[in-house]
Formats: C-alpha cells, sequence, structure tokens
C-alpha cells in the first residue's frame, strides 16, 4: 500500500515537473472545408427567423442543390418549436447561377 502511494506521489510530482518544460500537448484541428451552401444556409436561418420570430429553430438541413443554366435553388428544411408545437419549414433559395444573385426564397411549412 506504501508503494503504490510513492508511486503515485513521483508519478504526479514527474507530471507537475514537466508540466512547463517543452512537454506542450498539442491539439490539431482538421481544417473544415466550408460547403459552397454555407452562405446560403445562413441567409435561410436569417430569413426564417424574421417570418417566425415567436418560434426557436432546433434544427437545420441542407437538402440539395439544383443546378440549373440561368437559375439554381438550394433546398433547406429547418425545425422550428413554437409554444409546444414543433414544425418544418421548407425553404427554397433561387438565385442566378453564374452571378449568384438572390432571386426569390419561398417557405412551405410541413408537419414533417
Amino acid at each position: 500500500m506504501k508503494m503504490i502511494r510513492v508511486v503515485s506521489a513521483v508519478l504526479c510530482m514527474m507530471v507537475m515537473a514537466n508540466w512547463g518544460n517543452g512537454y506542450n500537448i498539442q491539439v490539431l484541428h482538421a481544417q473544415q472545408e466550408i460547403p459552397s451552401y454555407a452562405k446560403w444556409g445562413s441567409l435561410a436561418v436569417r430569413k426564417t427567423k424574421e417570418r417566425y420570430p415567436d418560434a426557436a429553430i432546433v434544427d437545420y438541413l441542407h437538402i440539395g442543390k439544383e443546378n440549373g443554366t440561368k437559375i439554381s435553388t438550394e433546398k433547406f428544411k429547418l425545425w422550428l418549436k413554437r409554444g409546444g408545437k414543433e414544425f418544418g419549414v421548407l425553404v427554397d433559395i433561387q438565385f442566378e447561377t453564374d452571378s449568384e444573385k438572390l432571386i426569390d426564397i419561398t417557405f412551405r411549412e410541413t408537419d414533417r
């Protein structure tokens, strides 16, 4: 029992002594690429908050992108909670494919 205490104390002192002696623990973070739909997702969230100011957004899903030669559409589904009720809002953002100029945003409520 005495031996375990001594070993524990020695290990503790070794760790404490080396804490600042160049034994830096480095945490490597993987670089994450920002998805191409990120700015449209941010817009979908912001406009949904404006449209439903009394609801909390509890989930977010990027459904996908419809690529067109002139007009493209990013599709999102946001899940909202208002009072005791939860519901989904499908958000479609249409924009010019080349310039990415916003054309229209549509909202459609869903129960799934």
